[in-house]
């Protein structure tokens, strides 16, 4: 039998079933041995909504597989959430340095209806004052296919990660998407600051605050202020507080992640053209991969290395 005759090798048949599970989202794709997408389903149960439905985590993935028209035999591979303390099944942490290729085998089984589920770990650096960790994360670094490099996730809590030889050596998570959340909707700062506003990534608000970070990014919380006072005083609106507010928050991340070479930016939206924007304002290239189709190869990558 050659490798184009085993099951699941054939173009459209299911190779697999991936599922990225965040904190607040739910992505299923059926899979393809050749990455192929069969069919796929999308929902906002994320682990909080899981954990708390009266199903649990069984019910929702039930549901999603029935959408996606999954195979009743498919072998399910799950990544993020799912996996931690408060998921389905804590899947132990690796541990920095950690070998992309080792997220496959560090995967947990779980009892799921006879059929062969697991989940992958995240990824912990445990070294005294770098403490941090990572889900999800490390599936789309293995999905991106980097052996070498600095790569930035934009998002909620972004991800700065330093990879040598397809190892996660170094990183740092910004909470920037959280503050910003925060500052613009309950802190003082929020009359100055329009809910929702667009953010250009070439607005003169947003690169100015990007620029004074690079000069001091340390000075980040006397700045914060001036969000406010500029409306108070000057002629700035919430749009421009927005901005400035966003420009600060990315500026200091960069400060404070100290690229010295080109970035790789995992995103798929809009924080993308914003990172982009403030690192090109830092004098640092970029170049961007889409963050979804990263869970998707990467998922399917350790699927390959678990049941091939």
């Amino acid at each position: 039998m050659t490798d184009s005759d085993k099951p699941g090798n054939q173009e459209g048949q299911a190779f697999c079933v991936a599922v990225d599970w965040g904190t607040s989202s739910f992505r299923l794709w059926v899979l393809a041995a050749n990455g192929a997408v069969i069919g796929e389903s999308r929902g906002l149960e994320g682990m909080a909504i899981a954990a708390a439905s009266p199903g649990g985590f069984p019910d929702v993935l039930a549901r999603h597989l029935a959408a996606a028209k999954a195979p009743a035999d498919a072998h399910i591979l799950i990544a993020g959430m799912a996996g931690a303390r408060q998921g389905w099944r804590e899947a132990p942490y690796i541990t920095t340095p950690a070998l992309l290729a080792d997220v496959a085998a560090g995967s947990i089984a779980v009892d799921y209806e006879g059929r062969d589920v697991r989940i992958l770990p995240g990824v912990a650096q445990t070294s005294n004052g770098a403490e941090d960790v990572m889900r999800g994360e490390e599936t789309q670094l293995l999905g991106a296919g980097m052996q070498d490099g600095m790569v930035c996730i934009p998002g909620t809590h972004s991800k700065w990660v330093s990879l040598q030889d397809s190892t996660v050596t170094h990183f740092n998570t910004f909470m920037t998407g959280e503050l910003f959340a925060v500052l613009g909707t309950h802190s003082i700062l929020q009359h100055g600051v329009t809910p929702g506003a667009q953010i250009a990534p070439d607005g003169p608000a947003f690169l100015e605050a990007v620029r004074e970070m690079q000069a001091d990014g340390a000075a980040l919380t006397a700045k914060l202020f001036s969000v406010r006072a500029r409306g108070l005083v000057g002629d700035a609106d919430g749009a421009s507080g927005a901005a400035r507010l966003s420009g600060l928050l990315i500026g200091a991340e960069i400060a404070a992640a100290r690229p010295d070479g080109p970035v790789t930016l995992l995103a798929s939206d809009g924080a993308s053209e914003l990172y982009a924007a403030a690192l090109a304002a830092a004098g640092i290239q970029t170049k961007t991969l889409d963050a979804e189709m990263a869970s998707q190869a990467g998922l399917l990558r350790a699927a390959h290395m678990i049941w091939s």
